[in-house]
């Protein structure tokens, strides 16, 4: 049953994502500010399970189910007249969102681990960042990376700042499993225009790398396993083959968890062989970002963390590295 409590849960996360996300997306900021002070669509979001009210999912299934990205009123209209079907999308889908310009971050700790390395994403949705050797980079100081077999579909810009190591060569992958709850198959017409549903409505650029990545990994898809995090990944970590460094990772994971379960994740990932690099938003692994050398900039910024100890911050889309 909706409470009072619900009502003011919804407003109040609403009016957040609007005021933190107006520099990703000023369609979906004015979405959010704007049902923050709808009663009529707060009181529909409400009856939403706790963990499916959040506003990025919500935008993409009005979207899904026909919603444009003008005015407020499209979106408006769509939630009115079918909340049914806006409701089944959400309670079906996640946003599992596979951001592979995230792996411009994730790069200069990568190659400079010992090689080869055996990849274990957590939270890996389609897998699409299990392939940061295949994809190619372009860093502001003028440092271009690509594969061996030269320039990428994928070609991923970052603005770097700091003395970012960025290597001369990509890393050497022996190895690489994934990790989902529900993975997705990019074989699958549907879930990957629900990927594309999820990419915000002014990131073209992005929208576009999107469909080259899963071009490039329904040539050789990856390997993704079915299971909770905590339960699973002690099991998908042992069959990593003896001469590759072990590296699990993740990006924008840990924010879907509760704050027990994260608590309990890091003290299994710092168990585990090998490294663990996290990628997760500062309020997310506090223990983490507290370690952190110097102040983020500006924006939506991710701590980008070493076993534990925070190097740098990371746009949340890969767009920039500072390194601390």
């Amino acid at each position: 049953m909706q409470t009072v409590d619900d009502f003011e849960d919804v407003q109040q996360s609403y009016r957040d994502f609007a005021r933190n996300e107006v520099e990703l997306s000023a369609c979906f900021s004015r979405w959010a500010a704007a049902v923050a002070e709808d009663p009529e669509i707060v009181a529909l979001l409400a009856t939403l399970p706790p963990g499916k009210r959040q506003p990025n999912l919500v935008f993409a299934a009005a979207r899904w189910n026909g919603s444009g990205t003008g005015p407020y009123d499209d979106l408006r209209t769509t939630l009115l007249s079918r909340w049914q079907a806006v409701r089944d999308s959400v309670l079906a889908r996640s946003t599992q969102t596979n951001e592979v310009g995230r792996c411009a971050a994730l790069i200069p700790l990568l190659a400079h681990l010992p090689q080869p390395l055996a990849l274990l994403e957590v939270g890996a949705s389609a897998g699409l960042c299990l392939f940061p050797d295949r994809y190619s980079y372009r860093y502001s100081n003028g440092a271009a990376l690509d594969p061996a077999d030269g320039v990428s579909p994928v070609v991923l810009p970052c603005e770097i700042s700091g003395s970012v190591p960025v290597p001369q060569r990509l890393p050497e992958i022996a190895w690489r499993r994934g990790i989902d709850l529900s993975p997705l198959n990019t074989a699958n017409e549907d879930s990957m225009a629900w990927l594309e549903a999820l990419v915000w409505p002014e990131h073209e650029d992005r929208r576009l790398r999107l469909a080259a990545a899963i071009s490039m990994a329904r040539q050789n898809p990856p390997t993704l396993v079915a299971g909770d995090l905590i339960e699973t990944v002690g099991d998908v970590a042992a069959t990593a083959p003896s001469n590759a460094t072990l590296v699990v990772f993740h990006s924008a994971v840990l924010a879907y968890l509760p704050k027990p379960v994260r608590e309990s994740w890091v003290e299994l990932a710092m168990a585990l062989p090998g490294h663990w690099i996290s990628n997760e938003a500062p309020n997310v692994l506090a223990s983490v970002s507290a370690t952190a050398p110097c102040a983020p900039p500006p924006g939506p910024q991710f701590a980008l963390a070493l076993d534990g100890q925070c190097v740098g911050w990371a746009h949340g889309h890969g767009r920039s590295l500072l390194w601390c």
